[in-house]
């Protein structure tokens, strides 16, 4: 697979969603990614709804551009094979409770006496120490715990919401991704690899708090509760659906005035500076909403462009495949998967012109590439059998082992 990325090896025991979305990035960008996976069961993500050809859909779509082989790493053979994997390789991902990976013996201290230039990447859920450190952690419970679920509710004293996508997850996969990248930049510089520890807490932490945390923010000023954000959102119901205005802007208030036919709102003290609309924001979105009321959706997103207003249609998942900006975006791709049938992803989110990635692998079936992988470690077909026969590796077997997915037409 060509992309910027070709070349690098990355060694991935991670399971559910941040470690192996982060690394599925990576190898969607070109990087040799080996999932290592509990013989017999593997990731838990396998078993979940929306399944085609025995894989689920979530699997699926963060589990690409892989190879699956089955170790068992409480098994002193199963880890020796680890090792000998991470000899070869330049990244390695798990995502344990602290403390398991050390107890296993594949600590970063352990492997790096295996593969100094390694870069060992630990991702938890709230970092080494402290009361929360050994809890069960899913995306729901660091949404809680980082504010996330306040900021979601408009004020302090409302009802904490949750962000009905797995945004922790997903943001700390980024915040992995890009971490790991940066580690492999700095070993290219100091000729050494490093630990890389990162946490769900700290990377929602992280995200919110340029622009959520104003408050907290100067340390010398005493921080009031939240005030309540408006009670109405930038989502508004036209005639027959809905749609999003944005107006921050002078230019674009005074476009969305002669837009709706209210140039007589250009005078209205409440609204004459940026401060003072969002002081009367209130006011000002029942007014915007109401005459919204009068039109089309169709209507509006025809008119307000012609006044240099953004808006944009509010879709459905079902819509969003088929807007027209999202087609001409070729961000969705159609592929045809051997096991699972016809698929529609997306493809990298990131551009490459001088080494664009090619065609993503299909995600694996469990331990598909046991045995390719051990041949290619230099194991003997009796040496597989022996580690088979000893627990060491899974049993799964397949009569049709590619997994390359061919692009289609969609």
């Amino acid at each position: 697979m060509a992309g910027p990325l070709d070349g690098f090896k990355i060694i991935d025991i991670s399971a559910m969603l941040s470690g192996p979305w982060a690394t599925d990035i990576l190898g969607d960008q070109g990087a040799e990614v080996i999932k290592v996976e509990q013989p017999g069961s593997g990731d838990h993500t396998r078993r979940l709804r929306n399944l085609s050809g025995g894989l689920a859909s979530t699997f699926l779509n963060i589990n690409r551009s892989k190879r699956s082989i089955t170790l068992n790493l409480k098994s002193d053979r199963g880890k020796d094979v680890l090792r000998k994997l991470v000899s070869g390789a330049d990244v390695f991902v798990q995502n344990f409770r602290p403390g398991v990976v050390e107890r296993l013996g594949i600590g970063y201290d352990d492997l790096r006496a295996v593969n100094p230039r390694l870069v060992y990447v630990s991702i938890s859920g709230f970092g080494e120490k402290g009361p929360f450190a050994q809890q069960r952690v899913y995306d729901p419970i660091v949404q809680a715990l980082s504010g996330l679920t306040t900021v979601q509710a408009g004020a302090d004293d409302k009802r904490p919401t949750l962000v009905r996508t797995v945004l922790p997850d997903k943001l700390t996969a980024i915040t992995a991704s890009q971490a790991i990248t940066a580690a492999l930049l700095a070993r290219e510089r100091i000729g050494r690899g490093q630990h890389v520890r990162l946490s769900m807490l700290d990377s929602v932490l992280a995200f919110l708090w340029a622009s959520d945390m104003g408050g907290q923010t100067i340390v010398d000023r005493p921080v009031a509760p939240q005030e309540a954000a408006s009670f109405i959102d930038l989502i508004y119901e036209t005639r027959d659906g809905y749609i999003t205005v944005a107006a921050m802007g002078d230019n674009e208030w005074e476009g969305l005035c002669r837009a709706v036919g209210h140039p007589e709102w250009l005078d209205d003290e409440r609204f004459k500076t940026p401060a003072l609309r969002d002081e009367n924001v209130n006011e000002r979105l029942e007014l915007t909403q109401s005459a919204l009321m009068e039109k089309t959706a169709d209507e509006w997103l025809a008119i307000l462009p012609e006044h240099d207003v953004p808006c944009a249609p509010a879709l459905t998942r079902h819509q969003v495949i088929e807007h027209p900006q999202v087609v001409a975006s070729e961000v969705l791709i159609v592929s045809d998967h051997p096991v699972a049938g016809r698929l529609r992803q997306t493809r990298t989110a990131a551009r490459f012109e001088g080494t664009p990635p090619g065609p993503p692998r299909g995600a694996p079936r469990l331990g598909e590439h046991t045995s390719e992988i051990l041949l290619e470690l230099g194991y003997s077909r009796a040496a597989i059998g022996s580690l088979r026969a000893q627990g060491a590796i899974g049993a799964e077997s397949y009569d049709e082992p590619n997994t390359e997915v061919k692009e289609a037409v969609s």
